[in-house]
This record gives structure tokens, sequence and C-alpha cells, in this order.
């Protein structure tokens, strides 16, 4: 799927899936030698979070931010905490790391 060194400390990234036999973006955030991973899909509006592909806006509190109304998202368990969407949660994946790559699980 991805090597997980393509992945910064800390960092986002985004790739395309094919899950249940459709192409979805992920967005991967990278915590030491761990993954999340949620669907590249905003629960207020439906939109894309990233504002340029594979590009992620993070607030100064660390929290992942949509680029097209603000929702704000914790990095724990995706959920909104902030914004048009408060309470609300992205859809995770599950994913695995193994022999230094990020696999869906």
């Amino acid at each position: 799927m991805l090597a997980l060194d393509h992945i910064s400390e800390g960092g986002f990234a985004e790739i395309e899936v094919v899950l249940d036999g459709d192409a979805e973006s992920l967005i991967l955030y990278r915590e030491g030698g761990a993954v999340r991973a949620w669907l590249n899909i905003c629960p207020h509006a439906g939109r894309r979070l990233d504002w340029a592909p594979g590009e992620f806006l993070r607030s100064k509190d660390g929290l992942l931010v949509c680029a097209a109304h603000g929702a704000s998202f914790e990095l724990g368990g995706g959920e909104c905490v902030a914004g048009p969407c408060r309470g609300e949660a992205l859809r995770a994946v599950p994913v695995v790391v193994r022999d230094g790559a990020v696999f869906l699980a």
C-alpha cells in the first residue's frame, strides 16, 4: 500500500484505495510506528478534507482541519470537536503496519 517512511512523523498522507469495490481516498496519520486511517470525507458536507491533493491543514492545537468549512478533528479517534459537525466523526478504516509499510487490515 504505502511505505511507512513516506509519512512524516506526526504527519499526514493521502492514498487512493479500493474499499468494497469503490475507489476511495484515505487520510493516513502517523504517530511513531503506528498509523491511523480515515476516509477523506468530512461528515459535514461530504467533501474531501485536503486543501490540495494530499495536503492537509493542522491547527495550532494539533487538530486536523477540513479545508472547506473548518471542522476540526482530534487525531485519536477522528471525532469532530469544533465546527459544523461537532460530535460526529471521520469514518475509520483499519490499517496495519507490517515490514515497514502500511496495508489495509
